[in-house]
């Protein structure tokens, strides 16, 4: 098991911390630090604070990603999905959420905005050569491969 470190940020001993909320769920739910409800209208992104700040371990990444409860009913996304946070940031998570529905979608205090997962991640040392080498699918790019 992986161990990651979270601390508050602010007086928010009232919102639980991120939780994994069935047994086979892949990410933990994450929850709105926001002090009042927050209005997000159609087409509008906005910065929602977690009240959170955690510690991931060298060699992993916390990604958030949307909750698709959230984007099936309301049309509620996350602009930069999945964002990720280093192993090095440790500062509040904050979740760019957007509104992509119709109707304005009001944010309260502890609501679960988002999902966060933690995957393993490797860097890499980048070798600059002149040729790739051939592929059957070679230069084809987006949809070369059709519908059916």
């Amino acid at each position: 098991m992986i161990r990651v470190k979270v601390k508050r940020i602010g007086d928010n001993q009232d919102i639980p911390l991120p939780a994994y909320e069935s047994q086979g769920s892949a990410g933990m739910d994450i929850r709105a630090s926001v002090k009042e409800p927050v209005s997000l209208m159609p087409g509008e992104i906005r910065l929602i604070p977690t009240g959170l700040a955690i510690s991931v371990p060298p060699g992993y990444e916390a990604q958030i990603r949307p909750r698709s409860g959230l984007a099936l009913r309301y049309g509620i996304g996350i602009v930069n999905s999945p964002g990720t946070i280093d192993s090095d940031y440790r500062g509040e998570i904050g979740i760019l959420l957007i509104n992509w529905g119709g109707e304005p979608f009001t944010i309260n205090r502890s609501d679960r905005i988002a999902q966060m997962v933690i995957s393993r991640v490797f860097q890499i040392a980048l070798t600059e050569i002149d040729d790739l080498g051939q592929t059957a699918r070679d230069k084809g790019g987006f949809g070369h491969t059709g519908i059916m």
